[in-house]
């Protein structure tokens, strides 16, 4: 073995032992972080490894043949691997400037490439001794022009880029030096191959390419290190950012609003106006996350921040809440342009959204305050804006600005809240049933259920007592859930008690009804309590049905699917038209009392119930009438045809203990 290639078998073989070494290490890198560029970059020298130890093979086993299967397998691997090397040292780049996945079919089609080009490169010319020239040109100068080529492109990308720290212009650096002497290297052999010189260049570039390798490596690892170190510093300013600001919609969150609304505040006055702070909550939201899923609901928040940003009235500050409150503040000289800003933010805010082909419409209820007219400081303006904005919510406004007195108001209901809250946890509300007699076969034909509150205080409180508090305060779910659930039971217990199932009526407010998990709150009960559907019966609304009109429909088919009944509690006073009324798979329509109460004496009363009846029978409902009172109301009912009657003359609500005389009768 000659002086010369002992020196290249320890050079390659110290080379292939380091790139090993290296190759370890980015493995456990790879471990701990995943990055996908680590894991190119630890198959790149991985397989340089493989490279070297394919050379040093060949320097050991045959350092004068060239043609027999050994030394081609070999030779094979050498060339397959230093393609391999190249093209997943361009793919982590890739990966690592542009923050990209790159797939699997990717990965694995680049990995076949190149040991396909490998092996044919080695066979083609393989086994011929005339064509040594040939073998050379595919297996050296080849691989040096396609490498090179590679390598220069990669060091135009980067320098297209900005760059991310040190190590990317190190590495541009190292593209743009290699792949230029792999280009000249690649020319210079075809034209100066068979030259003294040129095989004396040939010996001092194994040097400086195993030099150049040696810095790749590195560049790799201080890549890395910087990487993460851009990804800490990252991370730290999204912290500081979102500290800042609200992760969803890029506005200023609570904390913030308060740093800035005191800056407003002495901007105001310097300019001598009037600083105007709007609360404004988006109207039936929840509905558009149930309806059209949480990924919508988070886009139309954005949307809307979008819009409050960009507002022509120029805002001081616009901030989220939380969930789907919002927070504009702006300048203004004149009082009478406060509504109108109020009407442009209604503006902002009714325009439809498209998200995801969807067009979603929205409104919002707004509270406002004025600096300095009502409040000096933020929390003061905050707390006044948010009275103004419950006090428009409460009372169905659009726009609401804060005057004094609504904070005894919001005492009030912060009361009831937490009373109600505790009534319906320790049970103080309570079932009254009004019987409903079947005017055919004059017998108990079903009751409905009434609420009352049996307050450890004020004693029994009637529905008139608590139940707009309940409305305000957005309790209503709460409330129709809890008469279900009191309704079903009371189901169970009188079969048990007296063998008789008798159907119960339960009014259900349009919050509840329109909840998509409503229909699955209803199966639950009835499994619950082992009851049969056709002993439910739900009541809702006129309006409850024209404010989601196919929303209604398809929660009715659902429950009429399942057995349950439902009707049209107080028909007549709401705006439902005849056409709706058709489609509607209801079975009862119950006649408001308002047309009974004079029905005997009122000639329109009496046109009026008529026709009810009639049109109703024509569209196979039953009639309902309810408030009857006088023997001559119940008459005149039967003799109009009228299916079924409730109201006090038949009897009053009444406690459970109160319908004994009903359910013991056979």
């Amino acid at each position: 073995m000659t002086d010369k290639v002992f020196s290249n078998l320890f050079l390659f073989s110290v080379e292939a032992i380091v790139f090993g070494i290296l190759t370890f290490l980015l493995w456990v890198y790879y471990r701990g972080f995943g990055r996908q560029y680590v894991r190119f970059w630890m198959v790149s020298l991985l397989a340089l490894c493989l490279n070297h130890v394919a050379v040093t093979l060949q320097l050991v086993s045959f350092p004068n043949v060239v043609t027999t299967p050994k030394q081609l397998l070999y030779q094979a691997i050498e060339l397959a691997s230093y393609y391999l090397h190249i093209s997943f040292l361009l793919l982590g780049v890739f990966c690592a400037v542009k923050d990209n996945q790159v797939s699997k079919k990717i990965s694995w089609s680049v990995t076949l490439i190149a040991i396909l080009l490998g092996i044919v490169t080695t066979l083609l010319y393989g086994f011929d001794d005339a064509t040594v020239f040939n073998r050379f040109y595919l297996r050296e100068s080849l691989p040096a022009f396609l490498a090179g080529c590679a390598l220069f492109a990669a060091s135009m990308f980067l320098l297209s880029l900005e760059s991310l720290h040190f190590s990317s212009r190190v590495l541009t650096a190292y593209c743009l030096i290699v792949g230029v002497r792999q280009v000249l290297f690649s020319f210079l052999s075809i034209i100066s191959l068979t030259q003294d010189w040129f095989r004396q260049l040939t010996d001092i570039l194994v040097f400086i390419d195993i030099g150049a390798n040696t810095v790749l490596g590195f560049i790799m690892l201080i890549w890395m290190q910087g990487a993460e170190r851009n990804v800490a510093n990252s991370a730290i300013n999204r912290v500081q950012y979102l500290g800042k600001h609200d992760s969803l919609t890029g506005v200023l969150n609570r904390e913030q609003v308060l740093e800035k609304l005191p800056l407003a505040m002495e901007s105001s006055l310097s300019n001598e106006q009037k600083l105007i702070i709007f609360n404004l909550d988006i109207k039936r939201f929840k509905f558009i996350n149930d309806t059209y899923g949480l990924k919508v609901g988070d886009l139309v928040l954005g949307e809307i921040a979008n819009r409050l940003n960009k507002s022509i009235l120029l805002p001081k500050v616009v901030g989220r809440l939380g969930g789907d409150s919002f927070i504009f503040v702006i300048e203004l000289l004149d009082d009478s342009q406060q509504e109108r800003a109020a009407e442009h933010i209604h503006g902002l805010i009714g325009s439809p959204y498209q998200i995801q082909q969807q067009e979603v419409h929205l409104q919002c209820s707004i509270g406002f305050c004025v600096y300095p007219d009502d409040e000096n400081d933020a929390e003061g303006l905050m707390k006044q804006a948010n009275l103004a904005l419950f006090h428009a919510k409460t009372h169905k406004l659009s726009t609401v600005k804060y005057e004094e007195g609504m904070q005894s108001q919001g005492r009030h209901l912060l009361e009831m809240e937490k009373d109600i809250c505790k009534g319906i946890a320790e049970n103080e509300f309570i079932l009254y049933f009004q019987p409903q007699l079947n005017l055919i076969s004059n017998r108990l034909e079903g009751v409905e259920a009434l609420i009352r509150w049996q307050h450890p205080e004020k004693g029994l409180l009637t529905p008139a007592q608590f139940l707009d508090d309940v409305e305000t305060l957005g309790l209503s779910s709460e409330i129709d859930n809890y008469v279900l659930d009191k309704s079903c039971q009371t189901i169970a217990d009188w079969y048990k008690k007296y063998k008789r199932r008798i159907p119960i009526a339960v009014n259900i407010t349009a919050v509840e009804f329109q909840d998509p998990k409503f229909v699955a709150k209803i199966q639950a009960l009835l499994f619950k309590y082992d009851i049969p559907p056709t002993c439910l019966e739900l009541e809702i609304t006129e309006n409850v049905v024209m404010t989601e009109v196919k929303v209604a429909m398809d929660t009715i088919v659902v429950l009429q699917n399942m057995g349950i009944k439902v009707s049209i509690d107080d028909f007549g006073t709401g705006y439902s038209s005849l056409a709706y009324l058709r489609e509607l798979p209801i079975d009862k329509i119950k006649i408001d009392q308002s047309f009974i109460k004079e029905v005997t004496i009122n000639d329109s009363d009496l046109t009026i119930v008529k026709s009810m009846i009639k049109l109703s029978h024509g569209l196979g409902k039953r009639v309902l009438a309810e408030g009857v009172e006088t023997l001559e109301q119940l008459t005149l009912l039967r003799n109009l045809g009228c299916d079924a009657v409730q109201g006090y003359y038949i009897s009053k609500p009444l406690p459970e203990h109160g319908l004994k005389k009903y359910l013991e009768r056979k």
